[in-house]
């Protein structure tokens, strides 16, 4: 019973071992992996942060403009970003500290 088993074990390998070298025979003539589905991922990615930034953003000018109707909405603050950030036009938001705003 054991005899029978190892020889289909060993014509496995075997097989195995040929389909591997065939495959590593035809490797350099196969066509190139496409980068269209990695691009597409990256392109959708970057453009679902985009609106969910322009969401988050008007949430936040929303909620202010509950708190504080009739006023100017400050900068908001990034919210995953904790490094230096300049402030180009306005002043810093409060709770910044002035070394850290650029």
């Amino acid at each position: 019973m054991l005899s029978p088993l190892w020889r289909m074990y060993v014509r496995l390998l075997e097989s195995q071992r040929e389909k591997a070298l065939l495959w590593d025979m035809i490797e350099p003539y196969r066509r190139p992996r496409s980068f269209t589905p990695l691009v597409s991922l990256y392109v959708a990615a970057f453009y679902t942060g985009v609106v969910g930034a322009a969401v988050t953003e008007q949430l936040y000018k929303e909620k202010y403009w509950e708190e504080h109707p009739g006023q100017e909405v400050p900068l908001m603050r990034p919210k995953y970003y904790g490094g230096p950030w300049r402030v180009m036009r306005g002043e810093v938001p409060p709770g910044l500290p002035a070394e850290k705003a650029g």
